[in-house]
This record gives structure tokens, C-alpha cells and sequence, in this order.
């Protein structure tokens, strides 16, 4: 009879099978592309398919963590399959090692259908497959006999199944070291993974760009544009600082020596640019604030910056559009599509091919080297980072990556406000008390910000001046504070003469609604 390791040292040898499964995976996915690992690719797919509700509940509960917490949570999984394997081994090595095979499935399955991916995407999974279901088949014979040689040298071992054919002692530290070396090896192949992929890092090239004077520079900031109120959000937002919502697990690694960009589709001249060429156009300098379709009432997901890019309804002039076009289609390195109105892109506003944000070339994690700014639209509409493709196409032809989950085509940026100070369920002190916040509707401008206590009359807030209709706007109100609980109201209209509607209406499927609110509590 073989011997079988006890269920607790079973799970250990499943947790070490799967460590030597991913830190081979990671190490092959080196060179085969991060997006490629097991991890990353199940994640993706999974990302691909989430529900609405889930991905709301997700970026609402999680905020900008919410890629963290998928990972951690598929590495969680993988670790809880992992065990159920090892310890299926113990009486049944076979089902363990199916249980390998069916992770490493799962990964390079996943790793097949990423956008743009080729045959050696299964590499890592495949790999790291036989390196799992090696270790775990030998793991799982040396702890049996440790197991069972410790059981017979045990008062009353000679029970043990398989103890007359126990090894000697030795046998437990044959398995340890062999677990040691195992837990080493994985580590090792993991780290060096690691490694191998932080040299593809572009952030040493992103620091060498030289970003040209700009042909068309902004007007400085009017005075007064930031009312340096404690509490409130600045006009420019930080870079770091800036919000990040996308499907991107991994960052692109992009280098701009390699870059391109195709335009293609319904044009009369295809055409395709490099970094260079594209840094040599005649530049725009723009003020723009960018907003997020699933920023909620209230919400973190809006910021703005001064961008540095090219014009885009320059470039699909000069690619020449043809009749019936209606969309261009974006897509970035990782694959990801994005639909935009090419009527939006054409009708003047300062839409942008942006190299640079806030005086600087973008971010890795904001679209390094290039990405596109379209003021008055939602990101998933408009803002394809790490952009190397455009088709000039139809609506009735082509569907983006949210619009063929149910998002709406148009997505122009909706009117809204949000109390910024005081905040919500904050004590305050009686007496005058500054209630200020941020106002936006992106290339129709705000004209008026207005707020009540308690349902009471409404006042017109301070607005602080803007460079254009394309920025959010800071506003105060000095509020006489009695002591007590208050609710307190904001909300805008635009230069349009629209109000920002009282009902609430969640993100989904074209942008959020509703008043923003807060109680505070007045001693």
C-alpha cells in the first residue's frame, strides 16, 4: 500500500505545487508578456466578463484598489484550489494532478482569448503546469513516507498503514528539505520573473522625452481659479493624485522608440505616425477635466490637468474621413476598444492626441506615450490610453469594449456638483462656516451653483473663474451655521440653462444624475 501523508502536511505540499506552478509561470511570462501570467489573464477575463452591478459595486466599495482586491482574491483562489489538490494526491495522486492540469487550463485559456494573443500566451501556463504536477507528485511520495516513517516510530506506529515499510527518520528531513527547496525555487523563479519584467519598464525612456514648446500654449490660470479653501480639491490636480479607472491589470509597457499609431478605415489616406512625428506636429496646450462614467453622485472619479498634445481632428483631416463615417474606434496596446463620435471629434473643441499632462510626458499609468483627450465626453467614450490604433468606422459596424456591454454609444459629460466642505457627517463649530465644492459639465461650462439647508431656500454659491467651458469650477457659500444636525444641497447648472436633476440615477449606462448632499452636525 502507498503511503499517504497526513491531510495537514498534504495541504502544505498543494501550497508548495502551486507556488512552483506560478513562480514558473511568472518567470516564462517574462518574456512572453506579463499579460500573459496566469494570474493577470485570469484576471482579465474575468474583469471582461463581471457583471454591471458587481464592477459598480467594486469601484464604489474599492475605489482605485479594486484591481488589487480582483488579484488578491484570483491568487486566493488559486491558492484554495491548490490545497484541495494536495490533499486529493494524498489517496489519489491522479485527481491531484487533475486538479493542476485544470488551473494551468484555466490560465492559458484565458491567457488565448486576451486581445492580440498568440500561441506562445499558453506558454506560461503550460509550463508552469508540469512544474505544479511535478512538484506535487514528488512532494506528496516523499511526505507520505515521512509521515508514515514518524507514525511508526510513534508509541503504537505499528499500526500506521505502511509503517513496516516506513523509511527510517531521515525521511522526514528527505521531505523538508525537499519542501524548502521547492518554496526556494518557486520564490526564486517568481522573483527573477519579477525582474526580467521590471526591465521592460519604459519609465527610463518616459524620463528622457523632451517635450517640445507648445505651437498653441494656454493662457495662465485666471486668478483666483483656485480658491485654496482647506478641505477642497485643487483646481490642477496632481498628477499623482489623479484618478485611475480601466480594465488594465498591468500597465502597458510602451516604448515611444517603438510606438506607432495607425489611422485607418473610412479615410481616403491611411496613414501611421511615430513618436517622433507625432512631438514634431504643431502641439496644443489645453485645459481639460476628464470625468469617469462610473463616478458615482458625489463621487472622486473627475480631475483635471493641463494637457500637451496634437490635434486630433487635425490628424483625421489630414487621413481625409469619408462620408458615413460616424465613429472612430481607438485601441490601445493591451487591446482595449473605445467608441467616440467622429461629429464630436470634428466639431471644434480641443480634442486632443496628448503627449504630456501637467507639464510633463504622461504617466506610465496614465497612457505613456500617447492617449487621447476628448473635453465633454465620458473616458469610455473618449480617453484611450496607451493609444496605437484608430479606425475611422461606423457605430453600425463596429462595437467598443463598453458599448458592447450594454454602455451607451453617446456619452456626453453630465451637469453635476459635489460638496467638498464642509464633509459628510463632519462636526463644525456655529457661526460662519464656508460650504464649497467643484461643479462641472465639460464644453458647456457652468453658470451657476446653488445651495440650501435644511430644504430651505436656495442661494447662489461664489463661482471662482475658469480658463473655459471645458474645466470643472470651484464655488463657495458662506454659511451662517446654527447648532444642530443640517442637510445641506448643492446643485449647478450649466451654460445651457439645465438644472442638475434631484432624482438619483446610478452610472450605468450613461453617466450618473442626481443632487449631492451632506449632514453635518453645527455645536
Amino acid at each position: 500500500m502507498r503511503p499517504a501523508p497526513r491531510t495537514g502536511t498534504a495541504a502544505v505540499v498543494g501550497l508548495l505545487s502551486g507556488a512552483a506552478a506560478l513562480g514558473t509561470a511568472e518567470l516564462v511570462a517574462a518574456f512572453t508578456g506579463a499579460r500573459t501570467g496566469p494570474v493577470i489573464a485570469v484576471g482579465g477575463a474575468i474583469v471582461d466578463r463581471t457583471p454591471e452591478w458587481l464592477k459598480d459595486f467594486a469601484i464604489r466599495t474599492f475605489g482605485t484598489h479594486d484591481k488589487a482586491v480582483l488579484l488578491t482574491t484570483t491568487g486566493v483562489a488559486v491558492a484554495l484550489l491548490a490545497i484541495a489538490a494536495g490533499v486529493a494526491a494524498r489517496r489519489r495522486p491522479r485527481l491531484g494532478v487533475a486538479l493542476i492540469v485544470l488551473l494551468g487550463l484555466a490560465g492559458a485559456a484565458a491567457a488565448l482569448t486576451r486581445p492580440g494573443a498568440g500561441a506562445s500566451a499558453a506558454l506560461p501556463s503550460a509550463l508552469g503546469t508540469a512544474a505544479g504536477a511535478g512538484a506535487l507528485l514528488a512532494l506528496t511520495r516523499l511526505a507520505g513516507r515521512a509521515d508514515t516513517a514518524q507514525g511508526a516510530a510513534a508509541p503504537g506506529g505499528g499500526d500506521v498503514p505502511g509503517g513496516a515499510d516506513a523509511p527510517p527518520g531521515g525521511g522526514r528531513r528527505t521531505f523538508l528539505a525537499a519542501a524548502a527547496g521547492t518554496a526556494a525555487l518557486a520564490a526564486t523563479a517568481g522573483g527573477i520573473g519579477r525582474m526580467l519584467a521590471g526591465r521592460r519598464s519604459v519609465e527610463a525612456a518616459r524620463q528622457a522625452v523632451r517635450l517640445p514648446a507648445p505651437a498653441g500654449p494656454a493662457a495662465p490660470l485666471p486668478a483666483g481659479a483656485d480658491l485654496r479653501i482647506p478641505g477642497l480639491s485643487p483646481f490642477t490636480t496632481p498628477n499623482g493624485d489623479f484618478y485611475r479607472v480601466d480594465t488594465a491589470l498591468v500597465l502597458p509597457q510602451v516604448d515611444p522608440a517603438g510606438w506607432t499609431l495607425r489611422i485607418h478605415g473610412m479615410v481616403d489616406r491611411p496613414l501611421e505616425i511615430t513618436f517622433d512625428e507625432l512631438l514634431r506636429l504643431p502641439l496644443l496646450e489645453r485645459d481639460i477635466t476628464l470625468t469617469c462614467v462610473s463616478n458615482e453622485v458625489g463621487g472622486p472619479y473627475v480631475g483635471h490637468a493641463r494637457w500637451l498634445g496634437a490635434s486630433l481632428a487635425g490628424l483625421l483631416r489630414r487621413a481625409g474621413v469619408r462620408r458615413g463615417a460616424d465613429q472612430l474606434l481607438s485601441r490601445s496596446a493591451d487591446g482595449w476598444t473605445c467608441g467616440t463620435p467622429v461629429a464630436t471629434v470634428l466639431d471644434g473643441r480641443d480634442a486632443l492626441l496628448a503627449v504630456a499632462m501637467n507639464g510633463e510626458p504622461l504617466p506610465v499609468r496614465h497612457g505613456f506615450p500617447a492617449r487621447m483627450v476628448v473635453p465633454g465626453l465620458y473616458g469610455y467614450v473618449s480617453a484611450t490610453k496607451w493609444v496605437v490604433d484608430l479606425k475611422v468606422t461606423r457605430f453600425t459596424d463596429d462595437e467598443a469594449y463598453w458599448t458592447a456591454r450594454d454602455w451607451a454609444e453617446q456619452a456626453p459629460i453630465k451637469t453635476l456638483s459635489r460638496i467638498d466642505v464642509p464633509k459628510p457627517l463632519q462636526r463644525v463649530r456655529a457661526g460662519r462656516v464656508p460650504v464649497a465644492g467643484m461643479a462641472w459639465a465639460q464644453h458647456r461650462g457652468i453658470e451657476a451653483v446653488q445651495v440650501r439647508v435644511d430644504g430651505g431656500p436656495w442661494r447662489s454659491a461664489r463661482l471662482a473663474p475658469v480658463p473655459g467651458t471645458d474645466t470643472w469650477r470651484q464655488w463657495v457659500l458662506e454659511w451662517d451655521a446654527a447648532p444642530g444636525t443640517h442637510r445641506i444641497e448643492a446643485r449647478a447648472v450649466d451654460a445651457t440653462g439645465a438644472v442638475q436633476p434631484e432624482a438619483r440615477v446610478p452610472p450605468f449606462p450613461s453617466g450618473a444624475t442626481g443632487r449631492h448632499s451632506v449632514v453635518v452636525t453645527v455645536d
